[in-house]
């Protein structure tokens, strides 16, 4: 694996050729793998930053970062996604970590809340994040919410 590169920006400072490569990742897997028909495009990207994790020119990771009251009171991470090619490496992690201390960055070291799958519930576990209600069907995959407080 050739050395990765990571980048974030505001919608507006993505360029047409970056929000293409979004799309096209999120619809890969939430709507093709995951076969999965729902509304990506929901009206929070203008809202967000977008964190990217680039190999050879292909757009690998993602996610977005949300501020207070988009999705949530609190601040959040959505859209958290890497490409079929790039699992079991360890950018999954990589992406997380990276998306936690974007967040801290632009929202201030503050709570975080997430509607995770919640296959994945242990990963994000590990991180740090607790679950904070019942299992819940978001586009017929089980979700729940998670949330990541601040450690003193």
């Amino acid at each position: 694996m050739n050395k990765m590169t990571w980048n974030q920006k505001s919608f507006d400072e993505l360029t047409v050729e970056e929000l293409y490569a979004i799309l096209q990742l999120r619809t890969e897997v939430f709507v093709v793998e995951q076969n999965c028909v729902f509304q990506d495009m929901d009206g929070k990207d203008p809202y967000s930053h977008h964190l990217m994790g680039w190999e050879d020119n292909k757009l690998i990771a993602y996610a977005r970062i949300l501020p207070p009251g988009i999705s949530y009171v609190e601040s959040s991470i959505g859209r958290i996604v890497t490409s079929p090619i790039a699992r079991k490496k360890g950018i999954g992690r990589e992406l997380l970590k990276r998306s936690i201390e974007a967040l801290y960055t632009l929202h201030g070291k503050t709570v975080i809340r997430i509607g995770a799958q919640y296959y994945l519930k242990g990963f994000y576990e590990s991180f740090g994040f607790r679950q904070t209600g019942s299992i819940y069907l978001e586009d017929n995959i089980e979700h729940i919410e998670m949330l990541l407080f601040i450690k003193a």
